[in-house]
């Protein structure tokens, strides 16, 4: 069961990654689309841990589910290296790596605000 809650989740992630992608920014040579998804998931993946399902009886399996299905589907570590790999080849080397750097940086710094919010509300 816990198999088919993880698909259904992740399928429910992709389209909305997906969505993202065909709305924001599709003139950039920068991925600001890819960026923006990672930052959000790796905030919501660290509020939802730590917040969320502490706070609330949510089964391990729904957990799974939103955790690895929904916000795996969403955020994307393919595609980040593949958009690396496409503006290092086209010439962007600057960009690639400043694209990484925020990615990494920007997304422990998104877990640690994450963390933060759900020990904030922990006596809410």
């Amino acid at each position: 069961m816990v198999y088919l809650l993880i698909g259904l989740a992740g399928a429910l992630g992709a389209m909305l990654r997906y969505m993202v992608g065909i709305t924001l920014w599709t003139d950039s040579i920068f991925p600001f689309a890819t960026l923006t998804v990672n930052l959000l998931g790796s905030f919501l993946l660290a509020w939802l841990t730590t917040a969320l399902f502490k706070r609330i009886s949510i089964s391990p399996m729904l957990a799974s589910a939103i955790g690895t299905g929904f916000v795996g589907s969403f955020t994307t570590f393919s595609t980040l290296s593949v958009e690396t790999v496409e503006m290092m080849t086209n010439g962007h080397a600057i960009l690639a790596i400043l694209y990484v750097a925020i990615s990494i940086i920007g997304g422990m710094f998104m877990s640690r605000i994450g963390f933060k919010v759900s020990r904030e509300g922990e006596g809410i």
